[in-house]
């Protein structure tokens, strides 16, 4: 049995596009809301399943991991966070990059050998590596007209995967996956479903029209602290919100936190573009954090944990 497993945003999405572009394959679809990504808990894996593994942690993967591969699956894996220790089988293929500056659709580009670009820049402008996907765009001389529509649409597919929930989303991952898939190019898709589009669009701009309403609970000149109301906008955002927040103060550290329904909170952590570290052992420092060094985030913040968060934060960006 095929298994295709994927984080719910632009990255894993379009990794995935790619592959199955190249390599066309029916597979059963495991994927989730953004931060849903212990993935491979949700299948179980028989002797000569073949797994494709895209934008994942390995480390948070590892015991369900080393499960399947003793078990006779062979593993596809391809990430840009946190890994651990890579096993060594011989039923795993693992295409590993932690680098600032790349992202999965990055990663499965280069595998390609550059057979789909245009998906891998949308992924990139989706996990804010506007310079990554703008180096990538030069070499195929992409038009700034398109440049900004697949900038557009990754933000987009990106935002559409943050929420507590599938239910805060306004398209299911794996549908919006699928109605991408039958492109070539994200410029077709963008120009065939234009109501697809349009409904990511105008929730974008709606949501972060409500999110910049909203004022730093603290802020100093290199870290910032907002907590977005306990809503389904507020949700949806986080992660483009902390991404624009990002783009527009370089130097600045910045933490978007958003209330849970099991009444904790749910942060989403940026490094300094100017300085793109750390963020993943910020994060990793809480029981449920992790993520990549510019970018990561804690699923499940304890209220009386806020303020020491924000010191460890300061501390992390003096």
């Amino acid at each position: 049995m095929y298994y295709d497993i994927f984080n719910g945003d632009a990255d894993g999405i379009c990794a995935l596009i790619q592959l199955r572009l190249a390599e066309p394959r029916k597979a059963s679809l495991i994927t989730g809301i953004k931060r849903d990504i212990q993935l491979l808990t949700k299948i179980n894996a028989q002797p000569g399943d073949q797994l494709t593994v895209l934008d994942i942690s390995m480390q948070k993967n590892s015991l369900q991991l080393n499960q399947f591969l003793a078990n006779g699956a062979s593993v596809f894996y391809a990430d840009h966070h946190q890994a651990g220790d890579l096993p060594l089988h011989p039923n795993l293929t693992a295409l590993i990059d932690t680098s600032s500056d790349t992202c999965t659709s990055l990663i499965i580009n280069k595998y390609l050998e550059n057979q789909f670009p245009l998906w891998a820049i949308t992924a990139a402008f989706g996990d804010n590596f506007h310079l990554s996907a703008e180096h990538l765009a030069n070499t195929i001389n992409l038009d700034t007209q398109n440049l900004q529509l697949l900038n557009n649409l990754g933000t987009y597919v990106n935002y559409n995967a943050y929420g507590s929930c599938l239910e805060d989303l306004h398209f299911m991952p794996d549908k919006l996956y699928r109605e991408m898939a039958e492109y070539i190019s994200p410029l077709d898709f963008i120009a065939s479903s234009s109501a697809i589009y349009q409904q990511l669009e105008n929730g974008y701009l709606e949501d972060m029209h409500s999110a910049e309403q909203v004022q730093p609970e603290y802020v100093t000149d290199n870290v910032a602290v907002f907590i977005l109301p306990d809503q389904a906008w507020a949700r949806r955002v986080s992660g483009v919100f902390s991404n624009n927040l990002a783009n527009q103060y370089p130097d600045r550290a910045h933490a978007v936190v958003t209330y849970t329904p099991a009444n904790d909170y749910q942060v989403s952590v940026r490094a300094p573009l100017n300085n793109k570290v750390k963020a993943d052992e910020l994060c990793a420092s809480f029981a449920t954090g992790g993520g990549r060094r510019a970018a990561a985030g804690i699923n499940h913040l304890p209220p009386t944990g806020l303020t020491e968060f924000i010191a460890k934060l300061s501390q992390t960006y003096p």
